[in-house]
């Protein structure tokens, strides 16, 4: 895999994650209403950051899929909590994947930005559905 590659890997799972943020919003408990509208901005500001620099490596600008396949039915709170802690693992692979191929420094440090985002918001889903431990040893993995 190329740092393009590596590139344009973590801007679709970015596009994913948006996705996903925007079909739980509507099943997530109101106290995680707030929490989801923050996550999907930083989720847009990084597909932002990311496409500028797919578009600077020579590729075309990621555009979102006509649909998502999401790893679970969303029916209720607990299923949106799963399907938005997958999206998260999702990107977090995406990011330590762009972190092993950047040439570049600032792209290996923009992969490591949002490999940190992403382990926040990981533990904070984690923590939502009570799952145990809440932070992971090398997220991404």
């Amino acid at each position: 895999m190329s740092q393009s590659d590596a590139l344009i890997a973590a801007t679709d799972a970015e596009l994913a994650a948006i996705f996903t943020y925007g079909t739980s919003t509507a099943f997530v408990g109101s106290g995680e209403r707030n929490t989801v509208t923050e996550y999907i901005a930083e989720h847009r500001v990084r597909r932002d950051q990311l496409n500028t620099m797919v578009v600077a490596s020579g590729e075309q600008e990621r555009v979102p899929a006509a649909g998502y396949t999401l790893t679970t039915d969303i029916t209720d709170a607990g299923s949106a909590q799963k399907a938005l802690l997958a999206a998260e693992e999702s990107c977090a692979t995406a990011y330590l994947a762009l972190v092993e191929q950047a040439d570049d420094p600032n792209v290996r440090r923009n992969g490591v930005d949002g490999l940190s985002e992403c382990a926040l918001r990981i533990a904070h889903w984690r923590e939502v559905a009570g799952i145990t431990p809440v932070t992971v040893p090398f997220p991404g993995r």
